[in-house]
């Protein structure tokens, strides 16, 4: 069920792919490259668009607009097909591992004539890549890694692309008459990273409408069962959806069981057991005369059980449970919370749209602060200078009116293999403030990734460690790194961890943001946003955030904006 965007970004990013396997001019690779991201991030469904809109879409010309047309109208686009034909067979297969790249894909196939993902790890056990240039042990070690990455991403999508598919099918299975109620369950429910399958509950007196409705949606790809209260079926895009259709007394009840997860389950049952009682989907029962206790509403089971309510991201087994029955469960922050945003691009870097646009999205959110951090000079290929930068800043100064959003000019800076960052202090002191994150050199020995990230917190102008594991998920695994020698770090000098909400990111993920809470560190929950519509991106972040316990006194950017500037300065000043 993805958007038509999403298709055609994919389309555009596998010929940038293909154009740097098949020797194609790099230059052009990067410009399909920025087109991917442009229509991806692009808020009008390019399906409904001429020729004269598409070409409105920043890095978007006449040549790209003509393969985006070709697509929507055929499925296919004829230059893509022909360089899909040139690549040996299997090397598709090898750049899907992250950590190793187009270029080296086909030196491998190439070297070593591997055209799998299999042959490839058993080709590196058997000692094979030893004595080919540019793939020592550390090499090799990396490539293992990145197997294993993508095989525990296998059949699992993001938490974005199972949220778009799961408000699709909701949305329409809503409109079937009968439907008294229905939303997603499950570990989407929860805003586990990734998702396996979609779980929707139905709350209806008669379910085979809903079923009937539910089998012919018109992104079904396959019918996979179809029973009297369940069903399945495979969308377009290969992502399973489970429909399970419950009597609307049991709403409750159905909803808790199905939310997950089951470490949660089997705590919150093994209390209804002491207590006399068996809890399933159709409801809290005693167990001496088997009557109903209660089932029509999930804090109503939790009451009656001696519990608070517990938030579906909390439900993972990790002492909510206890916490719940002392009443003592944290009032998590909430979107609502979020006063500003403070890592956003524009297309001066990497960004898609203008700095004017990016200002205009975050004035229609109706934030009262909002910071702009391109790029800085220490990656060439966003090709920043000074000169550049202190020019956005005079721009963004007179896009301030006064009614909307206090505009903060920032930088992301790139922290340099020792730590070093792309300017002199007396220049980072112009900045309002400035998130700085690790871009390049990832597979550095875990103690001099450790003193690099360090080192940046000790900086008195590095205001946020940006994306602070630095993983890709599904493409790029996390740093090894001593990450609580950082988070002490972190809270020792007062810089603040990002949670970032880009979906492929979610960084800091959850089981991290509950260890860098217990030494006293600040949190930011930003967007990294490349174009207006990641802002809404948002929800993801609060949900990683809500999974790591936070409240909105632990994210700073839920603070009014004077209080926000004294913990900036108070850094700066030590």
């Amino acid at each position: 069920m993805a958007r038509a965007n999403d298709a055609v970004a994919a389309l555009l990013q596998e010929y940038a792919d293909l154009l740097t396997v098949t020797g194609g001019e790099q230059f052009k690779s990067r410009v399909y490259e920025k087109a991917a991201r442009a229509v991806g991030g692009h808020p009008v469904d390019v399906a409904t668009m001429d020729d004269g809109g598409l070409r409105q879409i920043p890095g978007v010309g006449a040549s790209i607009a003509e393969k985006i047309a070709e697509y929507l109208r055929s499925g296919h686009v004829a230059v893509v097909d022909t360089l899909r034909g040139q690549v040996p067979g299997g090397v598709p297969e090898l750049i899907r591992i992250p950590t190793l790249g187009p270029k080296r894909a086909v030196q491998l196939h190439d070297e070593l004539g591997v055209s799998s993902v299999d042959e490839l790890r058993d080709a590196i056990v058997a000692g094979k890549l030893s004595g080919h240039r540019g793939f020592g042990a550390k090499a090799a070690e990396n490539i293992l890694h990145g197997i294993e990455v993508l095989e525990r991403s296998h059949g699992r999508v993001l938490l974005s692309v199972a949220t778009a598919a799961a408000e699709q099918v909701v949305e329409a299975l809503r409109e079937v008459t009968g439907c008294e109620r229905c939303t997603w369950a499950g570990s989407l429910r929860r805003f586990r990273e990734t998702v396996g399958d979609v779980d929707v509950l139905v709350a209806a007196k008669r379910a085979g409408p809903v079923m009937d409705a539910f089998t012919r949606l018109p992104a079904v790809a396959d019918v996979l069962a179809k029973g009297a209260t369940k069903s399945s079926v495979r969308l377009e895009g290969d992502l399973q959806v489970d429909l399970r259709v419950v009597k609307p007394a049991a709403w409750g009840a159905a909803l808790q069981y199905f939310t997950g997860s089951k470490p949660h389950n089997v705590r919150v049952r093994e209390i209804a057991v002491r207590a006399g009682f068996k809890l399933s989907e159709y409801g809290l029962f005693r167990v001496d005369d088997g009557s109903l206790v209660v089932s029509e509403t999930e804090e109503a089971v939790y009451e009656r059980l001696g519990l608070q309510w517990v938030p579906p991201p909390l439900r993972e087994d990790r002492g909510e449970v206890e916490a719940a029955r002392e009443g003592t469960l944290p009032a998590l922050v909430t979107a609502d919370d979020i006063r500003g945003d403070l890592h956003t691009h524009t297309d001066l870097t990497d960004g898609v749209a203008p700095l004017a646009e990016m200002v205009a999205a975050a004035r229609a959110r109706g934030y009262e602060y909002y910071a702009v951090t391109d790029h800085a000079k220490n990656m060439p290929m966003q090709r920043m200078t000074d000169a550049k930068m202190l020019a956005q800043r005079r721009e963004l100064r007179e896009l301030e009116t006064g009614d909307g959003p206090a505009l903060l000019h920032g930088t992301e800076l790139n922290i340099g293999p020792d730590g070093e960052l792309d300017w002199p202090d007396e220049f980072l002191a112009g900045f309002d403030l400035c998130v700085a994150s690790v871009h390049s050199h990832f597979t550095q020995p875990a103690g001099q990734l450790t003193k690099r990230l360090v080192r940046a917190c000790e900086n008195p102008y590095v205001t946020v460690l940006g994306h602070p594991t630095t993983r890709l998920l599904g493409k790029r695994p996390p740093l090894d790194a001593d990450f609580d020698a950082v988070f002490a770090a972190a809270a020792r000098t007062g810089t603040i961890l990002e949670v970032n909400s880009f979906p492929d990111r979610l960084d800091l993920p959850d089981e991290l943001i509950l260890r860098a809470k217990r030494h006293g560190v600040r949190f930011a929950i930003n967007t990294d946003a490349h174009a207006p519509v990641h802002l809404d991106h948002l929800r993801y972040g609060i949900g990683t955030a809500q999974r790591g316990w936070l409240t909105p006194d632990d994210v700073v950017n839920t603070w009014p904006l004077d209080r926000l500037r004294d913990h900036i300065a108070t850094k700066a000043r030590s």
